[in-house]
């Protein structure tokens, strides 16, 4: 086979958003998947977040519950890990409504505590 071409996150990444516009959440959610791996490579950790999210949203929105709560919680972790931790926040809320739709009484109220301690540190420290 010839050599493998480099990929471009930032087309990846343009190319999972133009594909989520248009309903195309399956391809999209790929895009988004393979953008993140190359934005973490790349040692662009915000992006690569982002990404991770935006996968999460397009199994939301295919109703893949628990490939929603994988993404999330990926891209909550990789935030906290970081210091990106408004977003992580956002991610671990996502995923908390994924577990409401999958009826995980027990998740929803892990991760209600776990939102509810990051949000009490995020506050103690303004």
């Amino acid at each position: 086979m010839s050599e493998k071409v480099k990929e471009d996150p930032v087309k990846l990444h343009k190319d999972a958003n133009t594909l989520y516009e248009t309903g195309k959440y399956k391809e999209a959610m790929e895009k988004f998947l393979q953008a993140s791996e190359l934005y973490r490579k790349a040692n662009n950790f915000f992006d690569a977040t982002s990404m991770l999210f935006k996968a999460g949203e397009c199994a939301y929105m295919l109703k893949d519950h628990e490939k929603a709560v994988e993404n999330f919680l990926k891209s909550a972790e990789l935030s906290f890990n970081k210091g990106f931790d408004r977003f992580g926040v956002s991610a671990l809320e996502y995923a908390r409504d994924c577990y409401i739709a999958l009826n995980d009484k027990k998740k929803v109220e892990e991760l209600e505590k776990k939102i509810k301690e990051v949000k009490e540190k995020l506050e103690a420290s303004f």
